[in-house]
């Protein structure tokens, strides 16, 4: 199978660029390198530097041969959307149209859209696990984002008969997660913060709940969306392992001082109803947060 992969020299996309190369895939990755590192890409794997925003007509390059797009480019993380929201906007809602479009153009089978479980809101605790079916209510211009993508795969898929499929994220985790930038999230930041001898700083009360889903499950809920024999047509699948944790319980995991500070906009809990994925793609998460962070550590010098 040729498969495309955008952001393929990200967190999660560099994961699945190795595994389909490991399964005997070919893969092209399009990266602009703004958050993703040179360094992550597989070696038999190709690259083009590209900014998936700009014009699709000025990339010279054809991708009839395609079978499948994994559409993981994005700007990242609710909080950095809120401060910039056109940079936002023009990344991952103009990117993602446009990858649409080249995918339509160049006869594409299926296309794979890597969404958010941000696009949910705040759902009260009484109401999680929560299932694909619930009412969106996207609180931040990354989440609306993420909710117009899926709306646009959707929609592709009406009109011109191209397979498209939306995995929504909770809160994803694992190996080659960035230290650096303004994306980082909650585990690396305690990283960081540990390694600099600081204490490890929460949000509000910590009390907040996500349920954090390793990146190797969401690698294989990525590749049974491309290589299922069977017709999509919009489906929308959450990928999260189906218990959450405390962020107060992550500091407990990796261990040391802490302080809080003041909230920020951010949902108070996050749980996955998986068994629709479990249904229909074979979704199995097997590997769980308390388990992970020991050789995490170890592996940053904690």
């Amino acid at each position: 199978m040729n498969c495309l992969v955008t952001g393929g020299a990200g967190f999660i996309g560099s994961h699945l660029v190795d595994k389909l190369i490991d399964e005997g895939h070919k893969v092209l990755v399009l990266d602009d390198l703004s958050t993703g590192k040179k360094e992550n890409i597989n070696k038999k794997a190709d690259f083009r530097e590209w900014d998936i925003s700009k014009n699709w007509d000025d990339i010279g390059i054809t991708i009839e041969n395609i079978d499948v797009i994994f559409h993981l480019a994005a700007k990242a993380r609710v909080q950095p959307s809120i401060e910039s929201p056109i940079e936002y906007h023009n990344a991952n809602v103009n990117g993602t149209l446009n990858m649409l479009v080249a995918a339509r153009d160049a006869g594409v089978k299926r296309f794979v859209f890597s969404s958010s479980s941000s696009v949910y809101g705040d759902i009260e605790e009484q109401d999680l696990p929560t299932t694909e079916n619930a009412h969106l209510n996207p609180i931040s211009p990354y989440a609306l984002h993420k909710s117009i993508g899926e709306q646009y795969c959707k929609l592709f898929s009406e009109l011109y008969d191209m397979e498209t499929i939306s995995l929504r994220y909770f809160n994803v985790y694992g190996d080659r997660m960035s230290l650096e930038g303004a994306y980082k999230l909650v585990i690396p930041i305690f990283t960081e913060q540990r390694l600099n001898g600081e204490p490890m700083t929460i949000n509000g009360d910590g009390k907040q709940k996500r349920d954090f889903t390793y990146v190797g499950d969401v690698v294989d809920a990525n590749i049974a969306a491309g290589t299922l024999d069977r017709k999509f047509n919009g489906d929308v699948f959450n990928i999260g392992h189906g218990d959450n944790r405390t962020v107060n319980q992550i500091a407990d995991y990796i261990g040391g001082e802490r302080i809080h500070r003041d909230p920020v906009i951010e949902p108070k809990a996050t749980l996955a109803d998986n068994q629709k994925a479990k249904d229909v793609l074979d979704f199995n998460p097997s590997t769980n947060i308390e388990e992970w962070i020991p050789s995490w550590k170890k592996s940053m010098g904690l």
